[in-house]
């Protein structure tokens, strides 16, 4: 694909990889709707790119809101050519520990998120002449289980599922699908991980989007459908 002149849709874009993906795609010649729900930090990230950013705050577990959104956007003359599906939370607790908020915050906003906005793009994509590309972001704890991220692990997991799933759902639709699983990013996700802090050796969102980038600019009958990256050395330096 050559990201010249496309549209894209980025979930989470406000900061981390999100806003790293944002950069890279508008840096490359596309149009980037980037949805999030802090309005301030989209605001800034818009400041910063210009008006091949638009800016959409937005709850991607409010599929009602959601539908309105796509409706009102896109169209059969102004389709998305790519989606990346972002957005996460992370909780750490015991499982017996993890209060029920938590574990549906989690399911809401990194499986079901997913899902409310893809079934709603894939339509558009298939009426898209161009061939199109899903990246849904899961992690390395998408392929294995850890004590006290089981919430987590089982989001990340079912990111997986859907992702393998609708891969083969439409490969001959002419829409590539790919699951990336990557390690220890230094971003916020951590902030509120008691045990866990961010560290130099931790990859940087700058490896994340070069690698999406490379993704995403493959030829259009070449699919690489699973992408696991991780630091060489994942040991805190001090």
């Amino acid at each position: 694909m050559n990201l010249e002149s496309k549209i894209a849709i980025v979930t989470g874009a406000s900061k981390g990889i999100g806003a790293e993906f944002s950069r890279m795609l508008v840096q490359n010649g596309t149009k980037v709707y980037g949805l999030a729900r802090s309005k301030d930090k989209l605001k800034k990230l818009h400041s910063e790119l210009g008006d091949s950013f638009h800016p959409v705050v937005m709850d991607i577990t409010n599929s009602e809101k959601l539908e309105q959104w796509v409706d009102d956007t896109f169209s059969r003359k102004h389709q998305p050519d790519i989606l990346i599906n972002n957005a996460g939370v992370m909780y750490s607790d015991k499982v017996e520990d993890l209060s029920m908020e938590e574990w549906h915050n989690m399911i809401n906003v990194n499986l079901n998120g997913v899902f409310y906005l893809t079934r709603l793009i894939v339509p558009l994509m298939k009426n898209n002449e161009n061939v199109c590309h899903i990246i849904n972001i899961a992690s390395i704890a998408g392929l294995l289980g850890n004590p006290s991220i089981s919430g987590y692990n089982a989001s990340k997991f079912a990111v997986r599922g859907f992702s393998e799933a609708l891969f083969k759902e439409l490969r001959y639709d002419g829409i590539k699908v790919t699951c990336v699983f990557p390690g220890s990013i230094n971003t916020d996700l951590f902030d509120k991980i008691e045990g866990i802090e961010n560290h130099p050796n931790m990859m940087k969102t700058t490896d994340i989007s070069s690698t999406v980038k490379f993704l995403l600019e493959t030829d259009d009958n070449f699919l690489i459908n699973e992408i696991t990256m991780r630091p060489l050395n994942p040991k805190d330096p001090t």
